[in-house]
């Protein structure tokens, strides 16, 4: 079943998630799901609060950006309850886009080498270094389960220049082929 991303302003955004126990109810039909909804929003990943739960949940399938970043093909990962550790502190500016920040793309700085422990949705354990554009999209994605978004990375000047549009998907204002949730009316 296609679920609703929700969009930025939505305070599930900003929620800190919690971890996922072998006891979730429904795991694998949420996950089913999740991965529906991530390929008909026309995404390579999506973390468990853009679809409305705090729960330490992402799904990734990087294959799609394959041709212009190698290191992504066959890469598609189910993580529960992921830890990054940063294995290469130095920065590189990228641009991200988000399905919870429709048709806005930024620059963002994200180190290029990481080592991610996780489990999949067997609760079997799993650590992998990644590295390249992979390891920006898996940074992305465990950003969200933090209560993250990569607009938080870029620089104070550079977020009053979209300050129109982020407040274009606050009001609601911003529409997008897929099916969404947005902010509360205050």
């Amino acid at each position: 079943m296609k679920l609703p991303i929700y969009l930025y302003g939505h305070p599930v955004l900003r929620r800190e998630s919690n971890d996922v126990e072998p006891d979730y109810p429904e795991l694998k039909k949420f996950i089913a799901d999740m991965w529906e909804t991530m390929y008909y929003s026309e995404g390579v990943g999506l973390a468990a609060p853009q679809v409305g739960r705090n729960d330490r949940i992402v799904v990734i399938d990087a294959s799609p950006v394959a041709d212009v970043f190698p290191e992504c093909a066959g890469k598609k990962f189910t993580l529960i309850n992921p830890e990054i550790e940063i294995l290469d502190g130095e920065k590189v500016n990228r641009d991200e886009g988000c399905l919870s920040l429709p048709d806005l793309s930024e620059s963002v700085p994200r180190v290029e080498h990481i080592r991610l422990s996780w489990l999949d949705e067997d609760f079997n354990e799993h650590t992998e270094e990644i590295s390249g554009f992979l390891a920006r999209i898996v940074q992305h994605e465990c950003d969200h389960l933090e209560g993250k978004l990569y607009i938080d990375h870029i620089s104070p000047i550079r977020k009053q220049l979209i300050r129109g549009k982020l407040n274009n998907i606050v009001s609601g204002k911003k529409r997008v082929a897929y099916p969404v949730k947005y902010a509360p009316k205050k």
